[in-house]
């Protein structure tokens, strides 16, 4: 069994083009990721999966390994299992965001853990308390229903579970929101790149509806770490804020 890291990283972006290549504190952000991912002591390797020379060619400037993965295909996930190549069915692989520069290393090894300690799941993501009301309201903010065994019962964009009496109660733990890694078994991962996207999938935008429709069992990671993501020019502006401070 090995464990793998990968990284999708993509040139396009409608709001910030050439995102991954922004600088921040001397590095570019893909750099960062794949550095953060390094310190995580469960995997084996790190790759980033690009379809971009110029994402490449920045990754091996500072130590770190791309594959070159064809730019049509349609997900992250696709581009994982693609970059990953000839992996085995007992191998486990994590799908880490390329824009997350501050990810915890110990989220990526505790998603791991889930899968090698326990054979009931397919893939494991993780979960964050959600702390105000306009974030349960948001579209742009998932949330997740879990079951008794900490599994996900379904994702969603809307506000669920839906409290039928009154305002729902942030405190009661039923809240949280969905935080974009994930961990894959090798032969689950096959059979979910091989399986077009649901109608679930397809009205609710959110690819891991593939993978309950067909009958997988995603188990889930609690964190309170809410993770700092880079969409924007201004969100890298506050993020190099904060990896200048670290190095100080």
């Amino acid at each position: 069994m090995k464990t793998y890291g990968i990284i999708p990283s993509r040139f396009g972006s409608s709001r910030f083009p050439g995102k991954p290549l922004a600088m921040l504190a001397g590095k570019p952000l893909v750099a960062w990721v794949v550095e953060a991912a390094k310190k995580a002591k469960s995997l084996d390797g790190v790759l980033v999966a690009t379809d971009d020379d110029r994402i490449a060619s920045a990754v091996a400037a500072h130590g770190g390994r791309a594959v070159m993965t064809p730019s049509e295909l349609p997900s992250g996930t696709d581009r994982i299992a693609c970059a990953a190549g000839d992996f085995a069915d007992d191998d486990i692989l994590v799908n880490i965001q390329g824009d997350e520069p501050l990810i915890d290393p110990a989220l990526i090894d505790g998603l791991v853990a889930k899968l090698k300690d326990d054979a009931r799941w397919s893939m494991a993501t993780a979960v964050t308390p959600i702390k105000s009301l306009s974030d349960l309201a948001a579209k742009t903010v998932v949330k997740v229903v879990l079951d008794r065994d900490g599994g996900a019962l379904y994702f969603s964009r809307a506000a669920i579970p839906c409290d039928r009496d009154r305002e729902s109660d942030l405190s009661s733990g039923l809240y949280v929101r969905h935080l974009g890694i994930y961990a894959y078994r090798g032969a689950f991962l096959r059979r979910y790149v091989a399986e077009p996207p649901c109608d679930l999938e397809k009205t609710e935008k959110l690819e891991q509806l593939r993978a309950l429709w067909m009958g997988a069992r995603i188990a889930v990671v609690k964190t309170n770490d809410e993770g700092v993501g880079v969409d924007t020019p201004e969100d890298a502006a506050r993020v190099e804020r904060i990896l200048l401070d670290r190095m100080a």
